[in-house]
């Protein structure tokens, strides 16, 4: 199984975000499962490929030419697939991974799971998204999805397509029996 993890380029303020990023990273090499990430050496992404390799796993970096350049890339990688901008990254990673996790991180991190959440809404890909609460870093969110039920702008069957937990067993439990819904479906205005 292939597993995207969507994480920060920084370290965080809480040594608990390093300890999940190894946690995450441990559980992929342990269970001989291949990490999609970023690419980067640095920060959570940097922590989550170190220990999956440690494992003598497999982990695939996607990354633009330009962050490349920058020398952020993992030069231990499995294999680094250089793409040309963040839209075909974004992309390359979500064709190649079976599962998608999110980790505490920035802006990217948020845009790149709430993509994902998106695209399996309207049946672009079939596979389970995750968002690993660690320390209730992600109880905002949580919440923020919660309301869009309630505002109606979101069903609780769609709300069911991805979690929010920071227990690996909850979280494996939920990709082995993760069933897709249907894609969505749209309502039209009604008329006199």
């Amino acid at each position: 199984m292939k597993i995207a993890v969507y994480c920060g380029s920084a370290f965080g303020a809480k040594k608990i975000y390093q300890e999940s990023a190894e946690k995450i990273g441990n559980w992929i090499g342990e269970n001989e499962y291949t990490l999609v990430y970023g690419g980067g050496n640095v920060g959570l992404m940097g922590v989550v490929a170190d220990t999956v390799l440690s494992h003598g796993a497999a982990a695939y970096g996607v990354m633009p030419t330009f962050l490349e350049e920058r020398e952020i890339a993992h030069r231990g990688l499995t294999r680094l697939i250089q793409t040309k901008d963040m839209y075909e990254r974004k992309k390359t990673m979500m064709e190649l991974a079976d599962a998608y996790i999110a980790l505490p991180g920035g802006p990217g991190t948020l845009e790149e799971i709430s993509e994902v959440i998106s695209l399996g809404r309207i049946g672009v890909h079939k596979n389970p998204c995750i968002l690993y609460n660690v320390d209730g870093y992600y109880e905002p969110l949580r919440s923020f999805f919660d309301e869009m039920v309630t505002a109606d702008f979101l069903t609780e069957a769609a709300r069911e397509q991805f979690l929010f937990s920071d227990s690996l067993p909850e979280i494996e439990d939920f990709i082995a029996n993760f069933k897709p819904n249907k894609p969505k479906t749209y309502q039209k205005r009604k008329t006199n």
